[in-house]
């Protein structure tokens, strides 16, 4: 019993000093389930139309950035600011990324021979890595305004 205790208060004091990454990665994992689950779904769905991997790509990523924003703006980071200004920088990073993504799945596909799926995952863990830092230091920084926040 002393042991559970322990264990829960160490949880405690882990989540009081780190709660912002505890509550990302909780939304990462919840919007990484959402993109890793998508872009199959969607490739798998809409192959057979006609529509190639690229533009399966654009759909998914106009669906996931756009839940990947407010899962960030009012659990993660739980920011009061301009929704205007913090979306546009949470899109221009994303849309670099999308950029990047357009250049890199297709020589992944097309000059490496990976299956798009798997190709697609492996760049989401790269942009799963990098996006946390973004958008705790720019996209959702919190301003020393009035409130001294």
């Amino acid at each position: 019993m002393i042991r559970h205790i322990l264990r829960l208060q160490k949880f405690k004091f882990l989540y009081e000093n780190h709660h912002k990454k505890f509550r990302f990665l909780l939304a990462g994992a919840f919007n990484t389930a959402i993109g890793l689950a998508l872009y199959p779904a969607l490739y798998l769905a809409l192959r057979p139309l006609g529509i190639g991997y690229i533009w399966v790509l654009v759909i998914a990523q106009i669906i996931c950035v756009s839940i990947s924003f407010i899962s960030n703006k009012y659990f993660v980071f739980k920011t009061q600011g301009n929704v205007k200004l913090e979306s546009l920088k949470f899109f221009i990073f994303h849309s670099f990324y999308l950029v990047i993504n357009l250049i890199v799945l297709p020589i992944m596909v097309e000059i490496i021979k990976l299956n798009p799926i798997f190709a697609q995952t492996f760049f989401s863990i790269f942009i799963i890595t990098t996006s946390y830092f973004w958008h705790n230091h720019i996209t959702f920084k919190k301003s020393k305004g009035l409130h001294g926040v």
